[in-house]
């Protein structure tokens, strides 16, 4: 999954002007808590798989939050809008956390005690988390009893069936795409092949592939096991959509959802207000409460806005929280040292990389010499910094995350560790043998105070090697969709992504399998390595997790130091806070973030 503006399993202040010219210190940000011991174990417990839960485990009401009430409303600052609504086209953070309130799916994360670092997979809309006796080819779901949209339409295995058959229609760009690859047994963009166009012309999927035998039976039959189908059903993508409210490309801005709220209202880049769902049945639900009556979220407030407001804890905002902003650069020092702050900030590590990506279609990036001068040259202080220093993220190494199975923290290939502020020296070495001084690059930044800041301190970073740096920013809500275009203008442009359960398996394939490349998909640089592909379909059939790891790690070290396409940035953590009559306020390692299911007002 994408992060900030794209979780899971899942921006800042200006500084002063002056700071944006640091690119040689050694590291950036406040020192304010050296929790690094902490992180590690954070990173490590993450890396471990959770169980797969049975009926008792997916049996509803959810655990009731300790001294929780129902009522009031819930005011929800946002620096980004929402660009998509629609199960099938989310795959970015912000989007997959107002997930949790308005959509859910065949199986779901449920919390399994009360700090937000233990869970289990269980059925969600379904009795259990799934059933096989053939190791993963097939698997069997059976609908709880009382499951019903919200306008009050039962749900029934022919909207399970419209939920995936319609992520085959060229529309559907945005999302996952493991179980549609899964079904079809392809790798890349092939499975469209598979039902062309998807159901809106009366053509489905066999029932050799997919089976609804009666209301309330789903059966998946793959051609090869796969025993992580659990953990992918619960990701919000896979989120069950109404056959009779689907609207197509309409249905991503007017949802019908299941979730224990309904949307009330929504202007895009302004606001949004989500009531409760009438027809929502706790009974049915392990996953979820619902004591807000009312959420009510406002657009375009940037993390010095949004922390300012909650830091004043006044009115409304006393009431006020953040899915996804953080605390500001500015603030995150004092917040963390503050200790009257402590009951209302939450912090942990996510898993989420970020990195610089080289654009392989450009005829001028093909030169693998530009693509390593690039990689020296950048420097990852000023993207550090911006976000908060070291209590807000830690140097990359490679492109796999610390809370991912495969991870080593000894993999730096181009001395970001030890040289942060970059290599000028090399870089320009490195372009002056490639014939291609003052080469013109095209920067893509998104237009946050963050983007505006890392962006201008890179580039002054990478003309200190020798190129020739032209910034072009992005709109933030519309970030992703402009990046993952085929022919979009940049040349470089930073990503953020992580993994969708503890696995490589949802981090190498989904953002460097060459056959994957398409518009609207995750393969941001648009590599298409023979080597690469040939090892994704090798890994991706060994069962054994800790062997599996071991060669996703090995294909991360040979894209860094063969292929060049990207350049790892940091490594993120997250740090936020609520106003002071916000109730059940815990980070979830699996959301990536604060739990939304859990808020009330105190």
């Amino acid at each position: 999954m994408s992060r900030g503006g794209r979780q899971a399993y899942a921006a800042l202040s200006v500084l002063a002007a002056g700071a944006l010219v640091l690119t040689g210190c050694s590291k950036g940000g406040s020192d304010a808590s050296n929790n690094n011991k902490q992180d590690e174990q954070n990173a490590k417990r993450q890396q471990s798989s959770i169980k797969f839960g049975d009926a008792a485990d997916s049996a509803g009401p959810a655990a009731a939050v300790k001294g929780a009430k129902p009522g009031g409303t819930m005011e929800v600052l946002q620096r980004d809008s929402f660009a998509h609504l629609d199960p099938g086209q989310i795959y970015v953070s912000d989007e997959m956390a107002l997930s949790q309130l308005i959509h859910r799916g065949l199986t779901g994360y449920k919390a399994t005690g009360t700090d937000g670092k233990s869970h289990e997979v269980v059925g969600d809309l379904a009795t259990d988390s799934g059933t096989t006796t053939d190791g993963g080819k097939t698997w069997k779901y059976t609908l709880k009893d009382g499951v019903k949209f919200d306008d009050g339409t039962p749900i029934t295995s022919k909207d399970v069936r419209q939920t995936f058959e319609r992520l085959f229609a060229p529309f559907i760009n945005q999302g996952p795409t493991y179980i549609q690859q899964w079904l079809a047994d392809s790798s890349g963009a092939d499975y469209r092949k598979l039902l062309p166009g998807g159901p809106y012309k009366g053509k489905h999927l066999p029932s050799s592939v997919l089976a609804t035998p009666d209301d309330k039976t789903i059966v998946f039959h793959f051609k090869t096991p796969h025993p992580d189908l659990p953990y992918a059903l619960a990701m919000s993508g896979y989120s069950v959509v109404s056959a009779k409210g689907d609207t197509k490309e309409k249905y991503d801005k007017n949802p019908v959802t299941t979730g224990p709220y309904k949307i009330q209202s929504f202007k895009s880049g302004k606001s949004m207000v989500l009531v409760k769902n009438p027809n929502w049945d706790p009974k049915t639900d392990p996953i979820r409460n619902q004591y807000v009556d009312q959420w009510k979220f406002t657009f375009n407030q940037q993390f010095e806005q949004s922390t300012k407001a909650l830091l004043a804890d006044s009115g409304a905002d006393a009431a006020g929280v953040s899915l996804s902003n953080q605390v500001d650069a500015g603030n995150l020092s004092s917040v963390l040292k503050d200790p009257k702050m402590k009951s209302r900030t939450i912090s942990g590590y996510q898993p989420y990389v970020g990195q610089m990506n080289i654009n392989m279609s450009k005829p001028e990036l093909k030169d693998i010499k530009v693509r390593q001068a690039i990689a020296y040259a950048l420097p990852v202080t000023p993207f550090i910094r911006a976000y908060g220093g070291t209590d807000a993220m830690e140097v990359a190494g490679g492109l796999i995350s610390p809370t991912v199975s495969g991870y080593d923290a000894k993999f730096d290939p181009f001395g970001k560790k030890e040289k942060p502020a970059g290599d000028p020296a090399k870089a320009k070495q490195l372009l002056k043998e490639a014939g291609k001084l003052n080469m013109k690059l095209t920067f893509g930044y998104i237009n946050t105070p963050e983007g505006q800041q890392y962006s201008t301190a890179m580039a002054a970073g990478l003309k200190k090697a020798g190129f020739d740096v032209q910034r072009q920013e992005i709109p933030a809500e519309s970030y992703y969709d402009q990046v993952s275009k085929l022919n979009n203008n940049y040349d470089i442009f930073h990503t953020a992504w992580g993994a969708d359960w503890p696995s490589a398996s949802t981090v190498i394939p989904p953002l460097y399998d060459g056959r994957q490349i398409a518009d609207g998909a995750s393969n941001y640089s648009q590599v298409n390595d023979p080597h690469v592909n040939s090892e994704i379909d090798r890994i991706n059939k060994i069962t054994d997790p800790v062997k599996s790891a071991a060669e996703w790690e090995k294909l991360d070290k040979y894209l860094l130091t063969k292929v060049v396409n990207e350049v790892p940035t940091a490594y993120y953590k997250q740090v936020q806070i609520a106003g002071s009559k916000v109730g059940g306020f815990v980070y979830d390692d699996v959301i990536g973030g604060v739990d939304p299911r859990r808020l009330y007002i105190k």
